[in-house]
């Protein structure tokens, strides 16, 4: 039997009334989702448990049928994995983003999505600045800070303050001294940095500085096979999932124009995935543009998104026998800017029928399934419960 979960990052939405009053996921044109839906069965899942803040990190380790409270230590470790970075037993990983801070503000959590290789610069410099610590350049803004004999922090997400005063919001306890200083060392290094001269000068904005959050230890996952008695693999231009994938055993498979953005192939994606189950039991496709969209607070690309990926779920349809199954991990509301903890919708294709007609919020809490947890969900998937 061959698996494939076809995840819609933040897809989910609320309500708006520039859509009347349907939810972008609604008022989306998505076919094959809707075919989904109508040929098989839907239903709820809550991907965050009590306790945790609804990141991506929590919603995918729960998806995948791993139990954050268990497992999951910090954002940053997991992408350091993905990364090839070898952490000491003592050594704490922080996500580090570049950000633009205005007057205290917290303008964008991406330095207007700053491209990889200006990143690599800035951090270059970074580095030299600051030789007791290290960093490391990533895919666009998504970057990494390792403190040695590191004490972790009281850290928030970027993305959950953007418009926001950021003073209530800077790290306290454990590292927060050091990571204060590495904050005002950045900004005095980027500020008349060649990257931030050129990028002015094209009028994008500048990364002002850098926003460690979300540090943890070297994480330990149960082996995907060992787990599920099948092989994996995941798709995806985003260090973290591909990091979750490493702690997994499970392959990582690289598609060449996956930007982890809006302007991702999406199509390559696809053919990825259907040639990888070829050879791989479970394929696991994470399109994380819905949520970039979503950050933006952009009905239109929000919209755009989700069609675009129900385009290339019509790929998967015709070439794949299975069970495919397609979600969000977390909403992301255009309205909010940031992710909610709610449950999601679901549908699956191959575990019976119910009678659902079309992919949405609305209509998923009234499909069979119910309201599911991750490991109910994950036993459905895999063991035809």
């Amino acid at each position: 039997m061959k698996y494939i979960i076809i995840l819609g990052d933040g897809m989910a939405d609320e309500p708006l009334d520039e859509l009347g009053g349907k939810t972008p996921l609604e008022y989306a044109k998505t076919p094959n989702m809707d075919h989904i839906a109508r040929e098989g069965r839907t239903g709820m899942l809550r991907t965050v448990p009590e306790g945790f803040e609804p990141g991506s990190d929590i919603a995918n380790l729960s998806v995948m049928g791993y139990d954050p409270a268990e497992c999951y230590t910090g954002r940053g470790p997991l992408e350091a994995v993905n990364m090839g970075v070898d952490l000491k037993e003592d050594d704490i990983a922080y996500r580090c983003n570049l950000v633009t801070v205005n007057n205290g503000k917290m303008v964008d959590f991406s330095a207007e999505h700053i491209s990889s290789e200006e990143s690599a610069l800035l951090f270059a410099s970074l580095n030299e600045a600051l030789p007791d610590v290290d960093f490391y350049s990533g895919i666009s803004y998504r970057n990494l800070l390792v403190v040695h004999r590191g004490a972790g922090a009281e850290t928030t997400a970027p993305h959950d303050i953007v418009d926001e005063d950021i003073s209530r919001y800077l790290p306290s306890g454990g590292d927060a001294e050091l990571l204060l200083h590495c904050m005002d060392v950045s900004r005095q290094v980027f500020a008349d940095h060649p990257v931030n001269k050129k990028r002015a000068a094209e009028g994008k904005r500048e990364a002002t500085g850098i926003w460690p959050w979300s540090g943890g230890t070297k994480p330990a996952l149960q082996d995907f096979r060992e787990k599920y008695g099948i092989s994996g693999g995941m798709i995806s231009a985003v260090d973290l999932l591909n990091g979750i994938a490493c702690c997994a055993g499970m392959e990582v498979i690289t598609v060449p124009g996956a930007t982890g953005y809006l302007d991702t192939d999406y199509e390559a994606k696809a053919r990825y995935a259907i040639n990888a189950l070829k050879h791989l039991d479970f394929v696991y496709m994470h399109v994380e543009a819905p949520d970039e969209a979503g950050h933006l607070g952009s009905i239109e690309e929000k919209v755009r998104a989700i069609e675009r990926l129900d385009e290339v779920i019509g790929i998967i349809l015709d070439r794949v026998e299975g069970i495919i199954a397609v979600l969000p991990d977390h909403p992301t509301p255009v309205r909010l800017k940031t992710h909610t903890s709610d449950p999601v919708p679901f549908a699956v294709l191959g575990r019976g029928r119910d009678d659902t007609c079309v992919y949405s919020e609305k209509e998923a809490k009234k499909g069979s399934f119910g309201l599911m947890v991750p490991k109910e969900f994950v036993s459905m998937l895999f063991g035809g419960e």
